[in-house]
């Protein structure tokens, strides 16, 4: 066995040679002078060597110890050689290992993956909650009654759903972590029961054809600002998402084909989705034209050309008009559509589904349902639009249960 007097002792000679410390570590002492650390072993059938470092940066003691860590990776099936590239890549990682600077990274990959900077700016927001409490904390360290602390802080203000959100999205931080090497487990699962379950409100909309009638009108009637109020009457006759149609660009619609393709990173499912034009929604966008026609956006934010409308743009314009937001929202149009066409019996339910924008939550049904019903939407969203100018004039409307065209269920 060596001593620290031999190694340091170790000079230069005409060739380069070992001082061997028995378990497979010597010390390889170069033709310059330099000193270093080498370990044989045997992994398998294979024999490799390591590097372990450079004396007297790395001492004996020091040799000796990695020499134990070497055996104890192969005894536990682990080949040495695999464990240093992958310190090698995890290493700079592991570095940067506070929850904050993970959940940062989260962001920035959710970003460069083509997220909506309205969804990456909820997500920044929810959180900020945590970063007070476990911000500074590695990742790798927090437990779960400490994230269940940043939780509960929440759910005193009585923002359940806040909470619920929370963490599920402090749970995607923590996943990330383990893939880049910062952390074992996801602890955010542990807390599952832990927390008020919040209760659910559907979004206000209006639902009946009568009521529906009404809300046309109004629509119709009203006087505000002229690219809102051309929001408000195309929303009906496309029910997309309210995020969705206030993104909505001039480049995204074939006016020859008469079809408007909303992009893969702009739709909740994260895939394209086409929504058919008709002759009811063209004679809108042809007037919107001359307002908006010149910008990026259909529907650009009053005295803000590069940019689209607000949030809350449209909810306002319906309060404007004497709906309150337990009566109708923006979101509401879409469940106006998906009641009154289901409630016609008319339409295939997936043809609906798809043409809403939904994903199939059913394993089995969704590897089956691959078609997009495309030529029955086409049919059916011109059913529609001229089922909305009826309701519009205030046409009789028959109840019932029936399942003929929507054009039979109504009189003049």
């Amino acid at each position: 066995m060596l001593t620290d007097l031999a190694v340091r002792k170790a000079v230069a000679r005409d060739k380069p040679y070992k001082l061997s410390d028995g378990g497979g570590l010597y010390l390889l002492v170069t033709k310059a002078g330099q000193r270093c650390w080498r370990v044989d072993y045997r992994f398998g059938e294979k024999r490799a060597t390591a590097a372990l470092g450079v004396y007297p940066t790395v001492s004996l003691a020091e040799a000796r110890a990695k020499r134990l860590e070497i055996k104890k990776q192969i005894a536990d099936g682990m080949n040495p050689s695999a464990k240093r590239k992958i310190d090698k890549i995890t290493g700079p990682l592991a570095n940067v290992n506070s929850f904050q600077a993970v959940a940062e990274e989260w962001l920035d990959k959710a970003r460069r993956e083509g997220r909506a900077e309205v969804t990456l700016g909820k997500l920044k927001w929810l959180l900020e909650f945590a970063h007070p409490i476990i911000g500074a904390r590695k990742i790798g360290e927090i437990k779960a009654p400490e994230l269940l602390a940043v939780l509960r802080a929440v759910e005193k203000r009585g923002h359940y759903e806040t909470a619920r959100r929370l963490r599920s999205t402090c749970g995607q931080v923590f996943r990330y972590a383990i893939a880049t090497g910062r952390a074992d487990r996801d602890i955010s699962a542990d807390l599952r029961g832990a927390i008020t379950v919040p209760k659910v409100t559907h979004r206000a909309a209006i639902t009946s054809p009568l009521e529906a009638g009404v809300l046309l009108r109004a629509i119709d009637a009203y006087s505000g600002y002229p690219v809102t109020h051309a929001a408000l009457r195309l929303a009906p006759h496309v029910f997309v998402r309210p995020g969705e149609l206030r993104h909505a660009e001039w480049t995204e619609f074939d006016l020859t084909k008469n079809v408007w393709t909303i992009p893969a990173e702009k739709t909740k499912m994260r895939v394209a989705h086409r929504v058919p034009l008709t002759r009811q929604a063209l004679t809108i966008l042809e007037e919107l034209r001359e307002i908006s026609g010149n910008r990026r956006y259909l529907f650009p934010a009053q005295g803000k050309r590069d940019r689209p409308m607000c949030e809350n743009t449209i909810n306002l314009a319906l309060r404007r008009m004497g709906f309150d937001s337990k009566t109708m929202t923006a979101h509401g149009f879409r469940a106006m559509a998906s009641t009154l066409l289901n409630e016609q019996g008319h339409w295939n339910p997936d043809a609906i589904e798809r043409q809403l924008g939904h994903a199939e939550t059913d394993d089995v049904r969704r590897a089956y349902a691959r078609g997009e019903h495309w030529e029955e939407r086409l049919a059916m969203m011109k059913s529609w639009s001229d089922y909305l100018d009826q309701l519009r004039s205030g046409a009789k409307i028959l109840q019932g249960s029936f399942r003929k065209p929507p054009s039979a269920a109504i009189s003049g």
